[in-house]
């Protein structure tokens, strides 16, 4: 791990922190710097900032520099939890806190490697680091995800996603009362212009289309229990669609930071994919799969429910 240690003069005074950095270390391209900070490698006076940090001329800055993860991505024999295996496809149950393929600040550890342990036929399918992967779930979400075996499994799914016809829907539980029965939010999401490390809702014209759909299926006090559904697969969407409501995702300290934690740890987001289908690769046959909320949230559900 390479450390260094910078003081921001005068000339880089009311600079971004990330922008500052881009050119105190012109060798780091900004999105890996980006991505060191949130990651927590970079701090001002010893304390975390957002890359967006107005900075003072005199403040300390020091980055750390972890090596980048190989290219060739190394197989880990870490336990999955298989919902279906066959020649050309694998569903995985995905436990919150595992990430899906390596970034910076989670070099191992991923469920790509994994996969890759699983099944190493998959290395030469889609990206070297990112072997079969065509969708992902956030770090802190769990539940079903599809990976492809074969380059024919691969180029079928990424289809079938371009194309909207996977099924995917989660169960989430959201702070305060959602009042309509059901709705469906249609906002394009962009990076976050004032931080990168966040996505945002849109002007119109800006950003890529999204489409949540949701439905209430319990109220309970100040958190409504829902399932959602995508229509398409952007990066947070579920997440900063509900947010946009005023209902930010329970456990979502980037887009509910102002509400409190959960009295029931939950161990990441209370949001789970819980059901998925699409056509097989191959066969065309329809695959449907379910995952049950894990214990984490239904421990949650159930302390809700109770009531104070």
């Amino acid at each position: 791990m390479e450390s260094r240690r910078l003081t921001v003069e005068e000339a880089g005074r009311r600079a971004r922190l990330d922008r500052w950095l881009a050119g105190a270390v012109p060798e780091l391209s900004r999105a890996r710097i980006q991505a060191l900070i949130e990651a927590g490698h970079v701090r001002v006076d010893g304390v975390r900032r957002k890359p967006s940090h107005r900075l003072a001329a005199g403040e300390r800055v020091e980055i750390e520099i972890p090596p980048l993860p190989p290219e060739e991505l190394e197989p880990e024999a870490i336990a999955l939890t298989v919902v279906h295996e066959d020649a050309h496809v694998l569903v995985l149950d995905k436990p919150a806190g595992m990430v899906v393929h390596p970034g910076a600040g989670h070099a191992r550890g991923t469920l790509a490697a994994a996969v890759l342990a699983h099944a190493p036929g998959t290395a030469g399918v889609g990206s070297p680091r990112r072997p079969g992967v065509v969708h992902r779930l956030d770090k802190d979400t769990s539940g079903l995800l599809v990976v492809a075996k074969t380059p024919q499994a691969y180029a079928s799914l990424t289809a079938q996603l371009l194309a909207r016809s996977v099924r995917r829907v989660y169960l989430v539980i959201v702070h305060g009362r959602v009042g309509a029965a059901a709705g469906v939010v249609d906002q394009p999401i962009g990076r976050d212009p004032r931080d990168r490390t966040r996505m945002a809702i849109q002007p119109a014209g800006r950003g890529r289309r999204a489409v949540t759909h949701y439905r209430v299926l319990e109220r309970l006090g100040g958190f409504t229990y829902l399932e959602a559904r995508l229509e398409t697969g952007r990066t947070h969407q579920i997440r900063v669609h509900l947010a946009s409501l005023g209902h930010p995702v329970v456990g979502d300290t980037v887009y509910g930071r102002r509400r409190p934690a959960p009295s029931v740890p939950i161990g990441g987001l209370a949001l789970h994919a819980t059901a998925l289908a699409f056509a097989h690769p191959v066969t065309g046959r329809a695959l449907e799969f379910a995952a049950p909320l894990p214990p984490r949230i239904g421990r949650l559900l159930s302390h809700l429910r109770d009531g104070p």
